[in-house]
C-alpha cells in the first residue's frame, strides 16, 4: 500500500526529467520528504549475431565526463510510439542495424530510490546492416561501435569496465539465457567506478 502524500511540490520541469518533493507519512506516523525524479522510460538492445557476439557502443556521458561502453539504447519519448518500435528505431539510429527477431530479455528500474524510470532490455537477432537513418548529430555523432564476444562482454561487466545499468543487466541476463558461465571475481576493495579506466 502506498504511503500517503501530505503535499507535493514541483521543483524543476525539464525535457527529460522533472523533480518533485513529496511529503509522505511514514509507517510510524512521522512525516518525511522524498525527492522524486520523474524520468522518461527507456529501452536497450542486446543485439547478438550468429557468432554470439554482442554489439556495444561507446558514448560520452556528461554526468561522469567520460566515455562509457553500453548497449544501444534510448528514451521512450515519442508520443504514441510502442517500446518495441523505440528499440527498433534506436538500434537503427545508433548502429545502422535492423533485426528480424525480438524478445524481451529483462526489465529493471535503474534507480528506484529516487527515479520513476522503468526500462526494458530486448534481445535482437537476425541482424542485417542498413544505412543509419538521417545524419548522426549531437551525442550520436562520435559513437564508436564494437562487436564483442559475449564472454568478453560479460567479463568486462564483472570486472567493472562496463558500468551502465542497462548494459550490465542486459549482458548478464543474456548470459543466463544462453547458458554462459563465468568465474570472474574481484576483491572487495577493487577501484570504485570512475577510478578505473573506462575504456577496456
Amino acid at each position: 500500500m502506498p504511503y500517503d502524500v501530505v503535499r507535493s511540490e514541483q521543483k524543476y520541469d525539464g525535457k527529460i526529467v522533472s523533480v518533485r518533493v513529496d511529503m509522505v507519512i511514514e509507517p510510524d506516523g512521522s512525516q518525511a520528504p522524498r525527492e522524486v525524479v520523474e524520468h522518461v522510460d527507456s529501452v536497450a538492445i542486446a543485439a547478438v549475431d550468429d557468432q554470439q557476439r554482442v554489439l556495444l557502443i561507446r558514448q560520452y556521458r556528461q554526468p561522469f565526463q567520460e566515455y562509457l561502453w553500453e548497449l544501444p539504447a534510448g528514451l521512450c519519448d515519442k508520443p504514441g510510439e510502442a517500446p518495441t518500435a523505440t528499440a527498433r528505431r534506436e538500434l537503427a539510429e545508433e548502429t545502422g542495424f535492423e533485426a528480424t527477431d525480438w524478445t524481451s530479455l529483462v526489465d529493471l528500474r535503474p534507480s528506484p530510490g529516487i527515479s520513476t524510470e522503468s526500462a526494458r532490455v530486448y534481445q535482437a537477432t537476425g541482424l542485417r546492416k542498413r544505412d543509419r537513418p538521417g545524419d548522426a548529430d549531437g551525442e550520436e555523432s562520435d559513437l564508436e561501435i564494437e562487436w564483442v564476444p559475449l564472454p568478453e562482454a560479460v567479463a568486462r561487466a564483472l570486472e567493472g569496465r562496463i558500468t551502465n545499468a542497462l548494459a550490465v543487466a542486459g549482458l548478464l541476463a543474456l548470459a543466463v539465457r544462453l547458458g554462459l558461465q563465468d568465474e570472474t571475481t574481484r576483491p572487495a576493495d577493487a577501484p570504485w567506478p570512475g577510478e578505473a579506466a573506462a575504456h577496456p
